[in-house]
């Protein structure tokens, strides 16, 4: 038995260690990374931290390709992909933290015909991986085997079995390769601009991050991809308020619930992982989303649930905790308090086992315990106290008599302390009685707890009976709890499901929220049409995507210049360093990712294809370990990418051959660019080996295109814009000038420059063929806000929905007859529609309100009401929960046109609520502005 010692930092209530018994409770039995034993956890009142496990990884070889298979100890799961490359696999390798590495025989065998792996072609780059890592070799089936070494890893019978959750992986494009993933960010690269981070808030991490990474890493089936798109439109459109999404690692749920080592805390979230499925489940806004997150949800567990039945297993499970646990907001188990015993004993004593389970199943105990402390209560009062009231009651100089009843917590008793308190002479004064009876208090051990601790055989009668009931109570309240556990093992692929769900649900609403915000939009996809040997190139395989921002310039802070790119075939593109080619190569490989993945896009408008597979390769260091020069490890990765490359798919490699000597690399570029011609698929080789448009290259649909450049008061500059034609100039000498290169140096480069290449300098040395084409027009978007459709909300049936009420009636009637006024002022016969949103506790606003003006009135706890308005309703709510005792506020909020609008009525609410009788918290505010003082006649309004 090991005790965890970080656990034990943990264990403090209120500043308070907890006792070395309960300490004992948090023991891993076999326990290590791979599967987090966790005991007594039943007992705690606290939340505990609790690694996500790592799963055991068999690498092998097949006829499609890599393969590998993870396995999960924890959740008795098993999954395989195969036809992966080895860029793919070492990508996943990178990714995935993991217990245990095998690698299976069939590895040895590489395309050489030789056993010695790794050390020609095919296979090096997996085996440089490899050998950084700790691994062992097996044989036999690569599944069959590898859930035996599994077995034997963690001891399990061989009786005990694990179910597949294998997702078929036709239809789908291939997991990222490695440089493509480190290229754009999607796994975190020093230097590289991370795709990761702004596809989501900054607050939002964890799981949701977590589902997000591995999508990009994986790219799910087209109809999945289809069906996320479809998700999240519908999460931009939607007007009501959103649950918050409690995300509960599904590892953790099993563990505890197999182990019976649920605690309260995680019964509680467990229902509001439920009950937020219901809620979705009864919202006419969220039922269409909670239904299209079922096929994602069921291609991340692996587990196929009809949805009416999950609709009834979480209503059951809602109902099954809320019989048992003890909820927020219930008092019906105060911890006992009498005058002459100090508060701290009887909170922590009772505090490990009250406010657990219902006091209806405990009655008896609950009953029993506050017998016994009573009991004590009374006997303290009366050995303790009549010497308490002699002590005070003498009045004597320094050094006189003193006493008080004490808590002693280290000891778990309550004992008298005091000194100079006997009387020197023995008169029957009040109070001498009980001090004849006093006796030195004991520890556990029997020894002297110290001079001035002292107790009677009455008061540790009390407390042993005290401590046995509690004793008592506490176990009923574990067996209660456990075999709660127990009753939910038996729903354990429900509740897997419906916490996976959420997951997705708060990666996805994160997503819209922040794409809203950046002004991104939803691409269309389109399928590749099929010819006869799929050769042919036609209008519906294009990709074209219109105003196309890099992914990591935010539109919502300024402007970008925004491409164009229309694209049938193999563009072999050109331009000046610091033209924009890379960024541009990154720009289209992450917009393309993000499509065929379901997400919104950097772009004003965007058509992508379903490609099979998105690579992009840029600048390759040498890798010293492998003893590769950067050359090397770029024919490796072009190998790999050639090799990969269908008619389907999109292929972006940029300054092909650089590494090499000029002439042959050009050659070899020029033949790289004729084979992906061949395979006909979409793509963009960049290069300055300009002698390759003087090959004799048999393409039939590559053309030409080039990052534009422009002449500037005798300088030339890039526009980094995309256009037709050839660039040849490079800006290499003003480049270099800009980076801090010696002036000298850079006047030298330019004499050799001009004695070797006199033609090419007499001819103009910004002599390029460039198409300028017209930046296209910026895309109106215009919407008008249209009614939300509110959720049915049941008669209010207590004094905060009844003020909601009042208040929800009130600021419409007001704030609609401002804006007739407004209106008719203008001459406008549009009037705008004015509809309420609550947001509920543990509720938050929805994406649609990105962007907007938003009216608000804030419900505190204390009954009192707020007034604002803001353009970020999110992070003001977020805000006001911030603050102490402001965590279940709720909101009432109306999207208005605009935000001078929104500051009218707010100054005209506050003035007008007061007034009313409503108490409000910031009157102050009112005096901001000259308008919405005088009295509002609210007659007859007609309000939507």
């Amino acid at each position: 038995m090991v005790i965890q010692c970080a656990l034990w930092r943990k264990f403090k209530v209120q500043h308070k260690l907890v006792l070395v018994k309960d300490v004992l409770y948090l023991v891993f039995r076999h326990a290590h990374p791979g599967s987090p034993y966790v005991f007594g956890l039943v007992g705690v009142d606290h939340d505990l931290d609790f690694p996500e496990p790592m799963p055991v990884v068999g690498i092998s070889r097949s006829a499609r390709g890599y393969c590998i298979t993870l396995v999960l100890e924890t959740m008795k799961t098993y999954s395989s992909e195969d036809g992966l490359t080895e860029e793919a696999l070492v990508t996943k390798l990178r990714t995935c933290r993991y217990h245990h590495l095998f690698l299976h025989s069939s590895l040895r065998d590489n395309s050489s015909g030789t056993c010695r792996w790794g050390e020609f072609g095919a296979g090096g780059l997996l085996w440089g991986e490899c050998t950084t890592r700790h691994f062992e070799w097996f044989e036999g089936s690569p599944v069959t085997e590898l859930l035996h070494k599994v077995k034997e890893l963690y001891g399990l019978d061989d009786g005990v079995t694990f179910r597949n959750v294998t997702v078929p992986s036709e239809s789908r494009p291939r997991p990222l390769h490695l440089g493509t993933a480190t290229q754009i960010g999607a796994i975190p690269t020093e230097g590289i601009p991370c795709l990761l981070k702004v596809l989501l808030p900054l607050n939002c991490t964890g799981l949701p991050a977590l589902y997000i990474r591995d999508l990009l890493l994986n790219p799910p089936a087209y109809e999945i991809a289809s069906t996320i798109q479809a998700t999240c439109k519908l999460m931009s459109s939607i007007k009501c308020s959103i649950p918050e999404f409690t995300c509960v690692s599904s590892a953790k749920l099993v563990k505890l619930l197999e182990l019976r080592e649920a605690n309260h805390i995680e019964f509680c979230r467990i229902k509001n992982v439920v009950d937020e499925i219901l809620h979705m489940h009864r919202s006419t806004d969220l039922k269409e989303i909670l239904k299209l997150l079922m096929d994602p949800a069921w291609v991340a567990t692996g587990l196929k649930i009809d949805f009416e039945t999950l609709v009834n297993e979480c209503e059951w499970v809602s109902e099954r905790i809320g019989q048992m646990i003890f909820l927020d907001g219930e008092n019906d188990q105060k911890i006992s308090s009498y005058a002459n015993i100090p508060g701290e004993f009887f909170e922590d004593m009772e505090s490990s086992w009250k406010g657990r389970v219902k006091k209806i199943h405990i009655e008896e105990e609950v009953a029993e315990v506050e017998r016994a402390a009573e009991a004590l209560s009374l006997v303290v009062t009366e050995d303790f106290l009549p010497i308490v009231s002699r002590i005070k009651a003498t009045s004597a100089p320094l050094g006189g008599p003193k006493g008080e009843i004490l808590y002693a917590r280290e000891h778990e008793a309550v004992w008298f302390k005091g000194k100079r308190f006997a009387p020197a002479v023995w008169a029957g004064t009040p109070g001498e009685e009980q001090i004849k009876q006093l006796k030195p208090a004991l520890d556990s051990k029997g020894r002297k707890v110290g001079e001035e601790w002292f107790t009677t055989m009455k008061v540790e009668n009390a407390l042993t009976r005290y401590h046995d009931t509690g004793a008592k109570a506490k176990a009923r309240v574990l067996e209660l709890l456990r075999g709660l556990s127990t009753e939910l093992q038996t729903k354990i692929n429900i509740l897997v499901f419906a916490s996976m769900l959420l997951v997705i649900a708060k990666a996805l609403f994160a997503h819209v929220s922040e794409g809203r915000r950046r002004k991104w939009v939803f691409p269309t996809l389109t399928g590749f049409s099929s010819s006869k040997g799929g050769e042919s190139l036609d209008e519906t395989k294009g990709m074209k995507i219109i105003g196309l921002t890099p992914y990591w310039f935010d539109m919502s802070e300024g402007c970008a210049v925004l491409n164009t790119v229309e694209m049938q075939s193999l563009f072999l593109l050109t331009g000046p360093n610091g033209g924009g080619k890379s960024s541009l190569l990154r720009s289209i490989c992450a917009a393309a990712l993000l499509g065929i993945c379901g997400f919104m896009v950097p772009a004003e408008s965007a058509l992508i294809p379903q490609f099979d597979s998105v690579m992009l390769h840029m600048k390759s260091y040498d890798s010293p370990a492998d003893g590769k020069s950067s050359f090397q490890v770029e024919m490796s990765e072009l190998r790999s990418i050639i090799s990969g490359a269908t008619s389907r798919s999109l292929v972006l490699v940029d300054e092909i051959c650089r590494g090499t000597e000029t002439a042959k690399g050009t050659c070899i570029a020029g033949s790289i660019v004729e084979t992906l011609d061949e395979i006909g698929c979409l793509g963009i080789i960049s290069t300055h080996l300009h002698g390759i448009f003087t090959l004799p290259l048999r393409t039939k649909n590559t053309i030409y295109k080039a990052m534009g450049t422009e002449y500037v008061d005798g300088q030339t500059k890039p526009t980094w814009k995309l256009v037709d034609g050839i660039c040849r100039e490079s800006l290499a000498f003003e480049t270099a000038k800009k980076e801090g290169v010696a002036e000298t140096i850079i006047q030298r480069a330019e004499e050799l420059y001009s004695s070797v290449y006199p033609k090419a300098l007499s001819s103009g040395r910004f002599n390029t063929q460039l198409a300028q084409v017209g930046s296209e027009g910026a895309q109106l978007l215009s919407n008008r806000t249209q009614a939300a459709s509110l959720c049915h909300k049941s008669k209010p049936t207590n004094r905060m929905e009844v003020l909601q009420k009042e208040v929800e009636s009130a600021v419409t009637l007001i704030c609609q007859k401002k804006l007739m006024e407004l209106y008719r002022q203008r001459n406008t016969l549009e009037l705008p529609v004015l509809n309420s949103v609550a947001i509920a506790a543990r509720e938050q606003p929805p994406p649609s309100t990105i962007g907007a003006s938003c009216l608000y009135v804030m419900f505190r706890p204390d009954k009192k009401l707020y007034i604002g308005e803001t353009d970020d309703l999110d992070g003001r709510v977020r805000s006001h929960r911030s603050k102490e005792g402001m965590q279940n506020a709720t909101f009432l909020y109306f999207i208005v046109p605009g935000k001078s609008i929104a500051r009218q009525l707010e100054t005209l609410l506050i003035n007008q609520l007061s007034s009313q009788g409503f108490p409000l918290t910031n009157l102050a505010d009112g005096k901001h502005q000259n308008f919405g003082t005088s009295s509002l006649s609210l007659g007859s309004i007609t309000v939507a």
